[in-house]
């Protein structure tokens, strides 16, 4: 009867691991995508680099804390692993701040003209 109990715990402490991570990642695209958007760049290609950077770092993250610690402790694992996978966003975001902004300044574009009455010709 043990064995079903921590089979089922596990399983449920699983699913709502990964739901939350889900929901964390879908959010942290779109705060990259709309920054990506700030820069002049394509959103849906940083939203890209934000969900490699993630799984990259989160798997590297657990395979470092296996060596560390070895794989006894499931659960720390999946806590090294979501910290790690949290600095794969922070090095995606980090490139995409260094780009430079694109702006668009309206008093570039008020010419000496358009203050005249339009032309009779």
């Amino acid at each position: 009867m043990t064995n079903w109990y921590k089979l089922v715990k596990f399983v449920v402490l699983s699913i709502a691991y990964y739901m939350i991570e889900i929901i964390a990642l879908i959010f942290l695209c779109k705060k990259n995508g709309a920054l990506a958007i700030q820069k002049g760049l394509s959103a849906g290609r940083w939203k890209w680099y934000t969900v490699l950077g993630w799984i990259t770092a989160e798997i590297i993250g657990l395979f470092l804390g296996m060596l560390l610690f070895g794989n006894g402790n499931i659960y720390g694992l999946l806590a090294i692993g979501l910290v790690s996978a949290f600095g794969g966003y922070l090095i995606v975001k980090a490139m995409l701040e260094k780009m430079p902004d694109t702006y668009d300044e309206d008093i570039d574009r008020i010419g000496v003209n358009d203050l005249q009455p339009p032309r009779k010709d």
